[in-house]
Protein backbone atom coordinates (compact mmCIF):
# COMPACT_ATOMS: atom_id res chain seq x y z
CA UNK A 1 0.00 0.00 0.00
CA UNK A 2 1.17 3.42 -0.84
CA UNK A 3 2.42 6.25 1.46
CA UNK A 4 -0.42 7.82 0.76
CA UNK A 5 -3.05 8.47 3.12
CA UNK A 6 -6.04 5.96 3.12
CA UNK A 7 -9.38 7.09 2.64
CA UNK A 8 -11.92 5.66 3.94
CA UNK A 9 -15.59 6.33 3.85
CA UNK A 10 -17.83 6.14 6.54
CA UNK A 11 -21.98 5.22 5.20
CA UNK A 12 -24.91 5.31 7.36
CA UNK A 13 -28.83 6.18 6.27
CA UNK A 14 -29.00 9.83 7.58
CA UNK A 15 -25.63 10.97 7.48
CA UNK A 16 -26.79 12.96 11.09
CA UNK A 17 -24.64 11.25 13.94
CA UNK A 18 -22.85 7.52 13.94
CA UNK A 19 -21.35 8.12 10.21
CA UNK A 20 -20.28 11.69 11.43
CA UNK A 21 -19.01 10.52 14.57
CA UNK A 22 -17.27 8.29 12.75
CA UNK A 23 -15.25 10.67 10.20
CA UNK A 24 -14.83 12.47 13.36
CA UNK A 25 -12.73 10.23 15.04
CA UNK A 26 -10.66 8.37 12.62
CA UNK A 27 -9.69 12.25 11.09
CA UNK A 28 -8.18 12.82 15.19
CA UNK A 29 -6.90 8.67 15.76
CA UNK A 30 -5.32 8.46 12.03
CA UNK A 31 -2.76 10.78 12.22
CA UNK A 32 -2.94 11.98 8.63
CA UNK A 33 -2.07 7.76 7.63
CA UNK A 34 -6.00 8.68 7.06
CA UNK A 35 -8.50 10.65 5.73
CA UNK A 36 -12.12 10.35 6.50
CA UNK A 37 -15.27 11.04 5.18
CA UNK A 38 -18.84 10.09 5.49
CA UNK A 39 -22.14 10.28 3.61
CA UNK A 40 -25.50 8.75 3.79
CA UNK A 41 -28.12 6.91 1.66
CA UNK A 42 -30.93 9.23 3.12
CA UNK A 43 -29.07 12.17 4.42
CA UNK A 44 -31.21 14.44 6.96
CA UNK A 45 -29.80 17.19 5.27
CA UNK A 46 -28.52 18.05 8.78
CA UNK A 47 -26.20 17.23 11.41
CA UNK A 48 -27.96 16.08 14.47
CA UNK A 49 -27.44 19.00 17.31
CA UNK A 50 -26.47 15.85 20.34
CA UNK A 51 -23.08 15.00 17.39
CA UNK A 52 -21.97 17.78 17.29
CA UNK A 53 -22.45 18.88 20.84
CA UNK A 54 -21.08 15.93 22.10
CA UNK A 55 -17.66 15.94 19.32
CA UNK A 56 -17.78 19.96 20.73
CA UNK A 57 -17.33 19.00 24.57
CA UNK A 58 -14.59 16.52 23.40
CA UNK A 59 -12.23 19.17 21.83
CA UNK A 60 -13.27 18.45 18.09
CA UNK A 61 -13.30 21.05 15.38
CA UNK A 62 -16.77 20.32 14.02
CA UNK A 63 -16.41 22.83 10.76
CA UNK A 64 -16.30 19.52 9.09
CA UNK A 65 -19.61 17.96 9.82
CA UNK A 66 -22.45 18.16 7.02
CA UNK A 67 -25.03 15.80 6.13
CA UNK A 68 -24.35 14.92 2.15
CA UNK A 69 -25.55 11.59 0.17
CA UNK A 70 -23.18 9.35 -0.39
CA UNK A 71 -23.42 9.44 -4.21
CA UNK A 72 -21.32 12.36 -3.70
CA UNK A 73 -18.56 10.02 -2.95
CA UNK A 74 -19.49 8.23 -6.62
CA UNK A 75 -18.77 11.13 -8.93
CA UNK A 76 -15.66 11.03 -11.37
CA UNK A 77 -13.59 13.82 -9.20
CA UNK A 78 -13.98 12.56 -5.90
CA UNK A 79 -11.54 10.68 -4.03
CA UNK A 80 -11.26 7.07 -4.51
CA UNK A 81 -11.75 4.94 -1.13
CA UNK A 82 -9.84 2.48 0.16
CA UNK A 83 -12.32 1.29 2.77
CA UNK A 84 -15.97 1.87 3.07
CA UNK A 85 -17.52 1.08 6.44
CA UNK A 86 -21.21 0.72 7.12
CA UNK A 87 -22.48 1.61 11.01
CA UNK A 88 -25.86 1.01 10.26
CA UNK A 89 -27.84 -0.69 13.08
CA UNK A 90 -28.76 -4.85 12.17
CA UNK A 91 -31.49 -4.36 15.07
CA UNK A 92 -33.22 -1.24 14.13
CA UNK A 93 -33.46 -3.43 10.38
CA UNK A 94 -32.22 -0.31 8.67
CA UNK A 95 -31.72 0.05 5.28
CA UNK A 96 -27.45 0.04 4.83
CA UNK A 97 -25.80 1.43 1.38
CA UNK A 98 -24.11 -0.65 -0.82
CA UNK A 99 -21.00 0.98 -1.89
CA UNK A 100 -20.11 -0.13 -5.21
CA UNK A 101 -15.84 -0.72 -6.51
CA UNK A 102 -13.31 -2.02 -5.59
CA UNK A 103 -12.77 -0.79 -1.67
CA UNK A 104 -12.30 -2.99 1.44
CA UNK A 105 -15.74 -3.05 2.78
CA UNK A 106 -17.17 -4.34 6.72
CA UNK A 107 -20.36 -3.84 8.67
CA UNK A 108 -19.74 -2.37 11.86
CA UNK A 109 -23.40 -2.00 13.40
CA UNK A 110 -23.98 0.46 16.00
CA UNK A 111 -27.01 1.39 17.15
CA UNK A 112 -28.62 4.64 16.30
CA UNK A 113 -28.35 7.45 18.62
CA UNK A 114 -30.74 9.77 16.84
CA UNK A 115 -33.48 7.16 17.17
CA UNK A 116 -33.35 6.96 21.23
CA UNK A 117 -35.88 7.75 22.88
CA UNK A 118 -36.54 8.95 26.77
CA UNK A 119 -35.46 12.04 28.71
CA UNK A 120 -31.81 14.63 27.08
CA UNK A 121 -30.03 12.96 29.58
CA UNK A 122 -30.63 8.94 27.81
CA UNK A 123 -30.48 10.24 24.29
CA UNK A 124 -27.29 12.05 24.84
CA UNK A 125 -26.05 8.88 26.93
CA UNK A 126 -27.17 6.79 23.57
CA UNK A 127 -24.53 9.05 21.61
CA UNK A 128 -22.16 9.23 24.25
CA UNK A 129 -22.70 4.78 24.01
CA UNK A 130 -22.50 5.39 19.66
CA UNK A 131 -18.88 7.22 20.46
CA UNK A 132 -17.44 4.73 22.66
CA UNK A 133 -18.31 1.92 20.13
CA UNK A 134 -16.97 3.78 17.02
CA UNK A 135 -13.87 4.38 18.78
CA UNK A 136 -12.93 1.13 20.06
CA UNK A 137 -13.55 -0.03 16.93
CA UNK A 138 -11.36 2.96 14.60
CA UNK A 139 -8.70 2.49 17.17
CA UNK A 140 -8.27 -1.24 16.38
CA UNK A 141 -8.58 0.18 12.83
CA UNK A 142 -6.04 2.50 12.71
CA UNK A 143 -3.45 0.10 14.52
CA UNK A 144 -3.71 -2.54 11.94
CA UNK A 145 -0.49 -2.76 10.53
CA UNK A 146 -1.67 -1.62 6.50
CA UNK A 147 1.37 -2.22 4.84
CA UNK A 148 2.40 -5.87 5.82
CA UNK A 149 -1.03 -7.19 6.17
CA UNK A 150 -2.37 -8.99 2.86
CA UNK A 151 -5.94 -8.31 1.40
CA UNK A 152 -7.43 -11.19 2.28
CA UNK A 153 -6.23 -11.49 6.07
CA UNK A 154 -7.33 -7.51 6.65
CA UNK A 155 -10.42 -8.37 5.30
CA UNK A 156 -11.00 -11.03 7.52
CA UNK A 157 -9.88 -8.38 10.43
CA UNK A 158 -11.89 -5.47 9.59
CA UNK A 159 -15.12 -7.66 9.94
CA UNK A 160 -13.79 -9.54 12.87
CA UNK A 161 -13.98 -5.49 14.57
CA UNK A 162 -17.56 -5.28 13.24
CA UNK A 163 -18.05 -8.77 15.09
CA UNK A 164 -16.21 -8.26 18.15
CA UNK A 165 -17.55 -5.10 19.40
CA UNK A 166 -21.40 -5.97 18.42
CA UNK A 167 -21.30 -8.53 20.91
CA UNK A 168 -20.06 -5.71 23.42
CA UNK A 169 -22.39 -3.06 22.43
Amino acid sequence: MTGQPFNVLFLCTGNSARSILAEAILNRLGNGRFKAFSAGSYPKGRVHPYSLQLLESLNYDTSFARSKPWDEFAAPEAPKMDFVFTVCGDAANEACPIWPGQPMTAHWSVPDPAAAEGTDAEKHLAFADAYRMLNNRISIFVSLPMTVIDKLALQERLDEIGRDWSKAG
